[in-house]
């Protein structure tokens, strides 16, 4: 169990009963308080889903779950992980109920309760019950005055939104999103232009020629928002060398001589880090602009190599200038990458294209 599962446990279980039972104080929640001897083993996507099926039992009904919630949002206690499982209850009985009145006002309450906690998890059901209804309803929230229902329109309906269920319509119609994202692109709110930029980052996963051709058009109109957004939605393609994607950004063909990379020592023993660093050079007659990363050929358990591309830097060089670049890289075990012995390597890659090989020998 890890920390982030504790987000959920028996202390939010009993305020959440606390808020609920004065809210409505006619409803029994026995299988609410319940779920608290329940929770110890399991990850918070599931300690959520079992607090959400209790609050189903303890409601059964989509109106009167909806009083509740509306009314308990008047205690400020109110708040924080206890309402993933709210939203999903919500939801689910909303889902039940089967009618277009349900559905919508389900939207409004989930708008209602993002600011106490984000209902961009919950709210991908409704978006795979019906793409079209939900988008259309979802599009007014762009000019919401709360940053957190802004946020709401683009970080919901991300194709690839992290610990969320996928929304086969989302991927399949890439897009769908764009007048959600159109509308939110020059947005006050820093919270709320990140939550673009990653959307057009997942975006371009699966259908980079729609990212590419929307972000030609923002960087038409030259605003600051709209430039940062672009550099932060394009990373992934940049870092897979797509020439669309690089052009577009200014790194354009290269000349350019590379002296590297080398390291203080070709040998680790983990958990270690790898320092390395290389000069690069303009042989060019004109300035150029560099993207430069490294890739990192990892070695798997059957022994073959996995490359992944990480940024070292972005620079201009002056005709026959030269740069020094130096880089630190960490290998420690973690659980979203598990490390093994051999042979690594380290390539620079250079506006896409790749320059040099520095080889390294790891032991666990």
């Amino acid at each position: 169990m890890g920390a982030m599962d504790d987000l959920l446990g028996p202390a939010q279980i009993a305020q959440l009963c606390g808020s609920l039972e004065t809210a409505a104080p006619g409803v029994r929640f026995e299988a609410l308080q319940e779920t608290s001897g329940r929770l110890g083993p399991l990850s918070l996507r599931a300690r959520t889903d079992v607090v959400a099926d209790a609050l189903v039992v303890s409601f059964r009904e989509y109106a009167v779950a909806t009083a509740a919630f509306r009314t308990a949002l008047a205690d400020p206690d109110f708040t924080g992980w206890a309402l993933w499982p709210v939203t999903e209850a919500a939801v689910t009985l909303s889902l039940a109920q089967g009618s277009n009145q349900a559905f919508d006002d389900c939207l409004d309450l989930l708008a209602e309760l993002t600011p106490r906690l984000t209902s961009e998890f919950a709210i991908r059901r409704l978006l795979s019950a019906d793409l079209d209804r939900a988008l259309k309803y979802i599009q007014p929230w762009t000019t919401d005055p709360n940053e957190h229902v802004r946020r709401l329109a683009s970080e919901g309906t991300r194709p690839y939104l992290p610990w969320a269920v996928r929304v086969a319509g989302l991927t399949l119609r890439p897009d769908a999103t764009v007048p959600v994202l159109d509308a939110l692109r020059n947005d006050s709110s820093e919270y709320v232009r990140r939550s673009v930029a990653n959307h057009l980052n997942d975006l371009a996963r699966h259908a980079p020629e729609t990212v590419l051709e929307l972000a030609a058009r923002w960087h038409e109109s030259g605003t600051p928002e709209s430039a940062w957004i672009i550099r932060r939605g394009l990373r992934t393609l940049v870092k897979k060398a797509h020439p669309g994607a690089l052009s577009l950004m200014g790194f354009k063909p290269a000349e350019v001589a590379v002296d590297g990379p080398r390291a203080e020592t070709e040998q680790l023993t983990l958990p270690a880090v790898l320092s390395f660093e290389c000069v690069l050079t303009n042989t060019s007659p004109t300035p150029a602009r560099l993207a430069v990363d490294y890739v990192v050929h990892y070695v798997k358990a059957n022994g073959l190599t996995a490359p992944k591309v990480f940024k070292l830097a972005v620079l201009d060089l002056e005709p026959g200038e030269s740069r020094k670049l130096s880089g630190r890289h960490a290998f420690r075990q973690m659980t979203t990458r598990r490390h093994y012995a051999g042979r690594h390597q380290l390539e620079l890659q250079i506006n896409g294209v790749r320059h040099g090989r520095l080889e390294f020998h790891l032991t666990i």
